[in-house]
């Protein structure tokens, strides 16, 4: 028989939607705000892409560290506790265009996004990950991080809807009215899932939990901070964990290639602008909501998670593709469409890995592959941003401006064949389960 799903998740959904609509909605103007303080009047502008690529690395860097040490850190302290810190501050770079675009604004935006990105990027969806799989058990895991998934599809879906009709001014203005917004309802409203007794319990047992083989506490505060050992080792006993890392990292690859590029070239080559970009993010949020929150589910059903995996990763591999050899401006619309199978491979990557680490350790698990993604993001601009500046230049090596995303494309081919190869095997962590209020 169906249960309703647990009353604080509802409270989570809304948080998460409010606060990714606005992250989202600050997207299709901010290529449009750094081309205008960095290069006024022009469509191509190598400075604006490797400053982005260099925004990314810079930001990759930090999270790669941080994202590990967030997630098991909510662990100790709790989901609630380790989500207001990067909430609140991811509201301060909003509130500085907010207040004005020019120039020497944009740099401090530019500054300070780097500096608040570095312990905020991620970590909301990678806490939220773990507090969903506080209360879902095990067999409905992968349609819960769907839903998830959807909500912030849909959250996708309305902020672009709203830059879509405001001006440059007011969505900044409204980006960070929501993003306080947010931080207010998470406070007032969500209830924390991992309680006291939970924490004691974790401190107290001595068994043979994946992360916790073999390690020495010798001081409560360091105790809490995961060492790359402790990473080496969920990744060495864990098989399944590992290819699902491997999996994480090339299609993240790909992913952060394909948005460092893709603004670009379609305002190069097709000469999109901010309405243009957002209508292009509709397309492609409406058709990730729906999928994830009705498709996906039924799919779950019937469909294991390694193959679902398998489907999303193919249809987001063809998406690069005719992305990159796009012939008219319609064609990025069409395969925009793309994202109803494309979306899937996100979610069911993140259910395999949770499955296969303890209930006191979902959050160190998410951070580890929130880390490994950031690893992408240190290493996409490296690649994806000469090559992006190269083939939109005046003088590429031969015509073909989509070559960077179609690159992104090998990338995700990669993370394809990987997932190929998963067999998942059962949860081997015995730590104790507090399942009381897990929803199975």
């Amino acid at each position: 028989m169906e249960e309703k799903m647990p009353a604080g998740l509802s409270h989570l959904f809304v948080m998460v939607f409010l606060y990714n609509i606005s992250s989202f909605m600050v997207i299709p103007a901010i290529t449009d705000v750094t081309m205008s303080a960095l290069c006024p009047g022009k469509d191509e502008c190598s400075l604006a892409i490797y400053l982005s690529g260099l925004q990314q690395a810079i930001i990759g860097l930090g999270t790669m560290v941080m994202m590990p040490l967030i997630g098991n850190l909510s662990d100790t302290y709790g989901r609630k506790v380790m989500l207001t810190l990067p909430m609140t501050l991811s509201i301060l770079p909003l509130v500085i265009l907010a207040y004005s675009r020019e120039k020497y604004f944009f740099y401090a935006y530019y500054a300070l996004r780097t500096l608040t990105a570095m312990a905020c990027e991620g970590s909301v969806i990678c806490i939220a990950l773990a507090y969903v799989a506080d209360n879902i058990g095990e067999n409905r895991r992968a349609s819960a991080f769907g839903i998830l998934s959807g909500i912030s599809s849909s959250a996708f879906v309305f902020g672009n809807l709203f830059t879509r009709f405001l001006s440059t001014s007011s969505t900044f203005q409204v980006a960070a009215s929501m993003a306080i917004m947010a931080v207010v309802y998470m406070r007032a409203f969500l209830k924390e899932s991992v309680t006291a007794v939970q924490v004691s319990d974790k401190e107290s047992e001595n068994n043979a939990c994946l992360l916790e083989k073999g390690s020495t506490k010798n001081f409560k505060l360091f105790g809490t901070i995961p060492s790359l050992n402790d990473t080496i080792s969920l990744l060495r006993t864990s098989s399944t964990f590992s290819q699902a890392a491997v999996v994480a990292f090339f299609v993240s690859l790909g992913e952060v290639g394909l948005h460092a590029s893709m603004l670009y070239y379609l305002k190069a080559q097709f000469h999109y602008n901010k309405d243009r970009f957002a209508d292009l993010m509709v397309i492609n949020g409406i058709a990730g909501t729906i999928s994830q929150m009705i498709l996906m589910p039924i799919l779950a059903r019937v469909i294991n998670e390694e193959n679902l995996l398998s489907i999303g990763l193919f249809f987001c591999c063809a998406q690069m593709f005719l992305y990159s050899i796009a012939w008219s401006s319609w064609v990025p619309y069409l395969g925009a469409m793309f994202s109803v199978l494309a979306v899937f491979a996100l979610p069911c990557m993140r259910s395999i890995a949770s499955k296969q680490v303890g209930p006191s350790e979902q959050g160190q698990a998410q951070g580890c592959i929130t880390g490994i993604c950031s690893l992408s993001n240190v290493v996409s601009p490296l690649i994806f941003s000469p090559l992006t500046a190269l083939f939109l230049s005046e003088n590429p090596p031969f015509h073909f401006p989509g070559f960077s995303i179609l690159f992104a494309g090998f990338a995700v081919m990669i993370a394809f064949i990987q997932s190929i190869m998963i067999r998942a095997n059962r949860p081997i962590s015995v730590c104790r389960d507090n399942t009381s209020n897990i929803l199975v």
